[in-house]
């Protein structure tokens, strides 16, 4: 007869041996098999174990269900957390994505660098991910589904549940007289993954008993695919890379075939942390900005996220807006200065220590100043200044355009004039000769940062 102790617990734990567990345990059959086999584990409990619930408070009786979760982690000696969250049901994704969401920034928020967050799903979980992402005709990564770890937040994330079928879990539920609690929402077939769950799935293992496993095994070769399309396609992203990681060259990307753009697109929208390209996205990048002219300033914007053409390069950020022209406000430069749209300006000092330059807010006393209070402001049109090593002005205009700064960030640059309206600064991108010299003399350096 088959055991039935999960044989995970027999597993090496990468990536780190040492680091604690914190168990996403909604009370149901799943987390609470998973809790229950770690917390009893001599060697798991050494390293630290502890609970995390999240009431999403879509029902009458989740407050009761959170109080069961700490009697039954008071039973096992566990540290349990209770997080309540509000869950958004009018963002457009879905009441069941939304709670996703809303009980992920939970655990991420409350897992510390390096700990391992262990989640229940199982085979049964990772069958109905494939499909749900089949019928959204994903590709290899979409496809390649839960995966057993991955990077979360400043720790991990850990499903070592995922080769075990949920019959598995129940004979070890049953075996240990475990209790737990079904949350009636599971039996909604209006929601796609119950509908799956249900009915699609019970249909399909009649005939083809092992359909979950074939699932699963088609998951994870899709996986291995993904890894090694992952490796080419950063080397292409490199490729089309320039020292600002958040522009392309258009000329590099239009050397690589389509479905290789796609890809590069997609991973380099990643690593900015924004929102991923929607399905028609790489389309419309293709269409409106890969070939639009070097003038022009082809855009195309999606869920607060902004790609835009102009020159060679290809530029993306979250959407910000510019500075209002008549915005203006005096500043002492000891604080950093909070800007309209959320920018921050400030003057730092930087000293050189045995591990490297670290910069720090402005000292405020007086010899550390600028001889005037500084106002910083909007561009108005025709500001003119002179560069350190001239003896004549130039119109800034010109000066960002040959800096190549684009058209958008200059309608957010922030200057720095003196009291006589002689103008000493943009942003952080150029000094005034006598602001250039005072900098100098004084070890100060100007940083102008976004959010």
């Amino acid at each position: 007869m088959m055991s039935a102790k999960p044989d995970f617990l027999a597993r090496p734990l990468a990536p780190d041996a040492g680091a604690a567990i914190v168990v996403g345990f909604s009370g149901g059959l799943d987390s609470s098999v998973l809790l229950h086999a770690l917390a009893t584990d001599p060697a798991l409990r050494a390293r630290g174990v502890r609970a995390l619930h999240v009431d999403h408070g879509l029902h009458a009786d989740s407050a009761r269900w959170a109080e069961d979760c700490e009697k039954r982690c008071r039973e096992w000696g566990v540290a349990c957390t209770v997080v309540r969250v509000q869950v958004a049901r009018d963002g457009g994704q879905g009441l069941e994505a939304a709670a996703r969401r809303a009980r992920h920034a939970a655990f991420e928020a409350r897992l510390g660098d390096g700990e391992i967050l262990a989640l229940a799903h199982h085979r049964d979980d990772q069958a109905e991910t494939f499909l749900l992402r089949a019928l959204r005709a994903s590709g290899p990564d979409g496809l390649a589904a839960m995966r057993p770890w991955r990077r979360f937040g400043t720790g991990w994330l850990w499903r070592p549940l995922l080769d075990l079928p949920r019959s598995r879990l129940l004979a070890y539920a049953q075996s240990h007289r475990l209790r737990w609690f079904d949350d009636p929402s599971n039996a909604d077939t209006a929601l796609d993954r119950n509908f799956l769950r249900q009915q699609l799935l019970p249909l399909l293992r009649e005939r083809w008993p092992q359909a979950d496993v074939a699932f699963a095994r088609s998951a994870q070769l899709c996986a291995d695919n993904a890894g090694l399309l992952a490796r080419a396609d950063a080397l292409a992203l490199a490729q089309a890379a320039t020292v600002d990681p958040r522009v392309l060259s258009r000329a590099a990307l239009r050397l690589q075939s389509p479905a290789q753009r796609a890809r590069v697109l997609r991973q380099w929208v990643a690593s900015q942390c924004l929102p991923p390209l929607p399905a028609h996205g790489v389309a419309q990048v293709e269409e409106q900005l890969l070939d639009a002219r070097a003038d022009a300033q082809a855009a195309f914007a999606w869920s607060g996220a902004l790609m835009r053409s102009w020159r060679d390069m290809l530029h993306v950020d979250r959407e910000r807006a510019p500075l209002p022209t008549d915005w203006r406000c005096e500043w002492e430069g000891d604080t950093p200065l909070r800007l309209p749209g959320g920018d921050r300006l400030a003057l730092v000092t930087s000293r050189l220590g045995t591990t490297g330059s670290t910069a720090t807010p402005l000292a405020a006393d007086a010899a550390s100043r600028f001889e005037t209070a500084l106002l910083v402001h909007a561009r108005q049109g025709g500001e003119r200044i002179i560069l350190p090593g001239r003896s004549h002005s130039h119109a800034l205009k010109h000066v960002l355009q040959d800096l190549g700064v684009p058209p958008w960030v200059r309608e957010r640059l922030p200057l720095l004039s003196d009291g006589q309206g002689e103008l000493l600064a943009a942003g952080d991108l150029l000094y005034s000769a006598r602001f250039d010299a005072w900098l100098r003399e004084n070890g100060v350096g100007v940083v102008w940062t976004s959010d």
